[in-house]
């Protein structure tokens, strides 16, 4: 995604690490909506000077010059890869990172067990879902692994699920049956599939659409006020899943980012807490 061309302004950059990809986003400090947003592959081999590099890259091909960064939060659930985007921030921008984790004071209450397991993604993706679209909520992140995480009403964390992603089944059934293959994650033309792609996408993403329609049911019971909990998808494969299940309510790519942004004025004592996408 590029930016609108605009020169000028200072701006907070977003950063979302996770297994399998890495989100920037640019927000104006002043509020505004989102300015920017790319995603790259995650790299752990890579360094901090070659991050840098590739997101000079990006900046100058949207006509943002680094400077203008002003501030930088992160979320990350790759933990060798948190030192190198606080040194890339520390050394090419010259500010210091903000890194969200669990105890952040970011009012997004963890009502589990061990709050100190819940990754930052998680943690943020419900402070966005609440804070954008109110509660109750079920926010589903289609990613590397696919959970599930319950918000309640006034946004607090109520714990959730986590199961294999598509594309870790898809890998796992084409690296253990000898004469299948690794196929497109996309909806066949039916469930009942006359060659082998189709009867392999109908059962990997059919299946998949049992399981988080399962789940949602599931979590609607048990979750305090679930019944009326909206259902909230970001990740990669967001949008191939709300093709083929009516169960997802709201689709939003950058709902990490925005939680982000949000995280961040929450923590610097900004009276605007949602501001504009």
């Amino acid at each position: 995604m590029a930016s609108d061309g605009a020169d000028g302004g200072s701006l907070l950059l977003t950063i979302d690490v996770s297994n399998t990809g890495i989100k920037f986003g640019l927000y104006p400090m002043d509020g505004g909506p989102l300015r920017a947003r790319w995603r790259i592959a995650t790299v752990r081999e890579k360094t901090t000077d070659e991050y840098a590099m590739l997101l000079a890259q990006l900046c100058a091909h949207a006509g943002i010059r680094l400077e203008q960064i002003s501030a930088v939060i992160m979320a990350s659930v790759a933990p060798p890869l948190t030192p190198v985007f606080q040194e890339l921030a520390a050394s090419y921008l010259k500010r210091e990172a903000i890194v969200v984790t669990h105890d952040s004071p970011i009012q997004t209450p963890l009502l589990v067990d061990n709050p100190w397991e819940v990754g930052a993604d998680r943690v943020i993706s419900a402070l966005a879902a609440h804070a954008l679209y109110a509660g109750p909520a079920i926010v589903i992140q289609f990613g590397t692994a696919t959970s599930f995480d319950c918000v309640s009403a006034e946004g607090a964390f109520l714990g959730g699920a986590i199961a294999p992603g598509l594309g870790i089944s898809a890998n796992a059934l084409a690296s253990a049956a000898s004469r299948l293959y690794q196929v497109e994650l996309t909806p066949p033309p039916a469930a009942l599939g006359t060659n082998t792609v189709h009867s392999m996408q109908s059962g990997i993403v059919f299946g998949h659409v049992g399981l988080v329609e399962g789940l949602v049911t599931r979590l609607r019971a048990e979750a305090p006020g679930g019944d009326h909990a909206k259902v909230i998808a970001h990740g990669g494969l967001a949008d191939v899943m709300a093709q083929v299940t009516p169960c997802i309510d709201i689709v939003d790519p950058n709902l990490i980012l925005a939680g982000l942004r949000i995280a961040y004025q929450r923590l610097r004592g900004d009276a605007e807490t949602g501001g504009a996408r």
